[in-house]
């Protein structure tokens, strides 16, 4: 299979321009709104979707979601240094409709947007890894599932069979294991393989540590009244079958994803490793956890079709570069050999427009994907994805840009005096 065949892999039908003038609600099943429904339509942004999760979930497992490496600067600087650039609109534009489609790796996307692979969504609410499925294939953008899922590859595709499926992978000690996994993947009908290449092994997130949060959760005296503020949560815990849903391995009980990563990560993966995986993958293929320039260039040698701009949400080695931060300098190296998506800090539409002018074909969404998830579900992420919605083409009218092809370089400017590290939590 060619390059080419790679990039697009199996056929698929290319969706009319999106033009738009009104925009969509949340669907709501029935004729009255139910008070989930009620509740999602007061989150008029994702800060709004992220209270809502801090108050139904236990402490332990929103820090999970909220919480960075360290002294978790990455984590802030993610969000902050989106600030170090402003806005240039242009006047005496016809704006009149908007067109927010991006082809992703083949895909007709309705946004520049797709759902990050993350951990343990089924922890978060029951089946949380087929709700956000169901909620992107509804919104016609891509989702990925994380190797890390509560739900197993097969149940993802059995409980959320339309719409883009991704495969997330992460290089794993028994190589025989790590192939099955692929092999099912492909069965399975994930077109793209996300490769992550940030977790070596885990870095030190001190929240987890001090709340000494396990998979399952294990209640301590300490967090027996929070869990009892929690019953919503605690309702569908219990209804839940939790644990790593590609891992089975029995009678391993309580285990914290330090423990799950070091016992079965590979820290010895290198780039001979990475051209065996792309060799073998059969369709497009992305790599994720990119910083440096020369490492995008040397993905793109591979025949690696995108390049995923991340520090793992902050996650792993703190201290590094925001994501926006390093985006310029890997747009110019991969010189529009290979896509490159921007994963990390973004919070608002504007946000967006500021990657894509800055080189991201699209972006990638991970708390915000979790934080609507924890609030509601399948509701709670098309929520998200409708506040993006909204939020981007307000913006794109009010910049004087009809499509994302009119984003340019020429509608940022950085700030002057940059953006200054925020200390706030």
């Amino acid at each position: 299979m060619d390059a080419d065949e790679r990039r697009t892999g199996r056929a698929v039908a290319h969706r009319p321009s999106t033009a738009m003038t009104a925009l969509p609600p949340v669907p709501v099943r029935g004729s009255a709104p139910t008070r989930l429904a009620t509740r999602l339509q007061r989150a008029h942004a994702i800060a709004d979707l992220r209270a809502q999760a801090a108050r139904r979930l236990p402490k332990a497992v929103f820090d999970f979601i909220d919480g960075g490496a360290e002294d978790e600067r990455t984590l802030r600087d993610n969000v902050a240094a989106f600030d170090g650039w402003m806005l240039m609109p242009r006047v005496g534009v016809d704006v009149g409709t908007r067109d927010l489609s991006r082809s992703i790796l083949g895909y007709p996307s309705s946004l520049p947007l797709m759902m990050a692979p993350t951990g343990l969504a089924g922890f978060f609410w029951p089946d949380g890894e087929v709700a956000g499925a169901r909620a992107a294939g509804r919104a016609g953008i891509p989702y990925c599932l994380s190797t890390n899922s509560v739900a197993s590859i097969e149940q993802v595709a059995d409980g959320a069979p339309e719409g883009e499926r991704w495969f997330q992978l992460y290089f794993l000690r028994d190589r025989d294991w790590m192939q099955a996994l692929l092999s099912r993947a492909a069965a399975a009908r994930y077109r793209v393989l996300c490769l992550t290449v940030d977790l070596a092994v885990q870095g030190r997130r001190e929240r987890d540590l001090r709340n000494a949060f396990t998979m399952p959760l294990r209640p301590r005296l300490s967090t027996a009244l929070d869990l009892a503020r929690r019953p919503a949560w605690l309702a569908g815990a219990a209804r839940s079958r939790l644990g790593f849903g590609n891992f089975q391995v029995a009678g391993r009980g309580f285990t914290s994803v330090a423990q799950h990563v070091a016992s079965l990560f590979d820290a010895s993966a290198n780039w001979d490793d990475i051209a065996r995986i792309r060799d073998t993958w059969r369709g497009p293929m992305a790599l994720k956890g990119l910083l440096h320039p020369a490492d995008a260039e040397r993905a793109v040698a591979l025949g690696i079709e995108a390049v995923i701009v991340s520090n793992h949400g902050g996650r792993q080695l703190d201290d590094v570069p925001a994501a926006i931060e390093a985006l310029p300098d890997v747009a110019e190296a991969v010189a529009g050999r290979a896509e490159v998506i921007l994963d990390g800090g973004v919070r608002r539409g504007t946000d967006v427009i500021k990657a894509l002018a800055l080189g991201a074909t699209a972006c990638s969404l991970g708390r915000p994907f979790l934080w609507g998830l924890s609030a509601g579900g399948t509701e709670g992420v098309s929520r998200a994805i409708e506040i993006f919605r909204n939020e981007l083409d307000t913006a794109m009218t009010l910049l004087g840009t009809p499509s994302l092809d009119a984003i340019t370089r020429d509608h940022v400017r950085a700030r002057r005096g940059g953006w200054e590290r925020s200390s706030a939590g």
